[in-house]
């Protein structure tokens, strides 16, 4: 059988985030394929993406659109129109905001890979207002209704959504009225691996510095308990996440994947109170055999088994608060003989890249063929053991 002419789509590859990480997963299996995206940094991607042709929309010759690209969400959907996909038999988007709505060929079928419908239009809207000057926040709110309708329009153009969680499985059929099956995204595993290295006194947040992280709370919880903390990222919230911290607080910056590795493998544990799509951060710790420390909603909910669980990987908190994470962290010393290594390891292992890029590619065999595979759940242990 000859291989499939498949197009890729993606919103912006600007960095190596978790989306970016899922488009080289889909490199790897249909390395032939386009690529379609609003603007590239191909100073900022892996070798494997940098090696592909990135064909420019008119957005990419805008100066400086690399670093202020978020504020030009509002002409997004209108630059999907420059899009031209050629002669294919399908189109794999992955998309957090406007790649579902590349304009497709006559009868081609279009797979969406979906992070999370657009947070700024549905679940996270207060969140985006709340951090805007009141004198803004009509225009915004204005602009952000006519966004959520393009949005909601532009979901009709998917013949069939895969979400990246359970917790996305239901805010796509929240916005888009729309069923989806789950496949959770890639985790390097090989990479990620436990290290020959002495466990130090200290707790670990690895994260974009964006308000909706909630790194704030991490800083604050250690402080109050008089907790070494290190914080490794970069973003918007930097300088004032500096100024919350303390003696107890290091800011490395980013840093290197193998830095990264190296503090996961000595940290105490991983600290991740935001609530997220996925969330690959308490994978990545929990291949390298360490605890994550995580707010009981959204992904990590289904990555991280908690002490009420069989065999669990970490501990939840309920209350996204300094008292529910600091609560959390007290509780985890207590019972930090209840978490092992190798339960963490063999727990991440089913988020392995090869686990994803076979599912993925069953799902879009079945496509093709005309017979999809069936819209299915994929909670898993992790929720099922609370």
């Amino acid at each position: 059988m000859d291989s499939p002419r498949l197009a890729l789509v993606h919103d912006w590859l600007v960095g190596m985030r978790g989306g970016e990480k899922v488009m080289e997963s889909f490199c790897r299996l249909w390395p032939d394929a386009a690529i379609h995206t609003l603007l590239a940094d191909p100073a900022s991607l892996s070798p494997l993406l940098r090696s592909r042709r990135l064909p420019p929309t008119p957005l990419q010759r805008l100066p400086g659109v690399t670093r202020l690209y978020r504020h030009l969400l509002p002409l997004m959907p209108l630059a999907t129109r420059s899009w031209r996909v050629g002669p294919v038999d399908l189109v794999l988007s992955t998309s957090h905001c406007v790649a579902k709505a590349v304009p497709l060929p006559t009868g081609v079928p279009h797979v969406c890979y979906c992070h999370t419908p657009m947070r700024y239009a549905w679940h996270m809207r207060d969140v985006y207002l709340e951090r805007m000057r009141p004198a803004l926040r009509p225009l915004a709110l204005f602009l952000l209704r006519r966004l959520r309708a393009w949005d909601r329009d532009a979901a009709a153009n998917v013949t069939w959504f895969i979400a990246n969680s359970e917790t996305v499985r239901e805010r796509i059929a929240d916005a888009y009225s729309r069923e989806s099956t789950v496949i959770h995204p890639p985790v390097d595993t090989d990479f990620y691996t436990p290290r020959p290295t002495r466990r130090e006194n200290y707790y670990l947040v690895v994260s974009a510095l964006v308000a909706y992280k909630r790194v704030d709370l991490a800083i604050q919880a250690c402080r109050r308990l008089r907790r070494r903390l290190v914080v490794i990222g970069s973003g918007e919230e930097a300088q004032r996440l500096r100024q919350l911290g303390g003696a107890e607080v290091t800011f490395l910056g980013w840093q290197s994947n193998e830095t990264i590795r190296t503090h996961l493998s000595r940290c105490r544990a991983l600290l991740f109170p935001g609530e997220e799509d996925f969330g690959m951060v308490p994978v990545e710790a929990n291949a390298c055999g360490t605890a994550v420390i995580a707010f009981g909603q959204g992904g990590a909910t289904e990555s991280v088994v908690p002490l009420t669980g069989t065999a669990p990987t970490g501990v939840w908190f309920e209350e996204q608060s300094v008292a529910g994470l600091a609560e959390a962290i007290t509780t985890f010393e207590r019972r930090r003989a209840d978490i092992s290594p190798s339960a963490c390891r063999f727990q991440a292992l089913r988020f392995s890249r090869q686990t994803f890029e076979q599912r993925i590619s069953d799902f879009v065999h079945a496509a093709l063929s005309g017979r999809p595979l069936p819209i299915t759940s994929a909670r898993p242990a992790a929720r099922q053991a609370a």
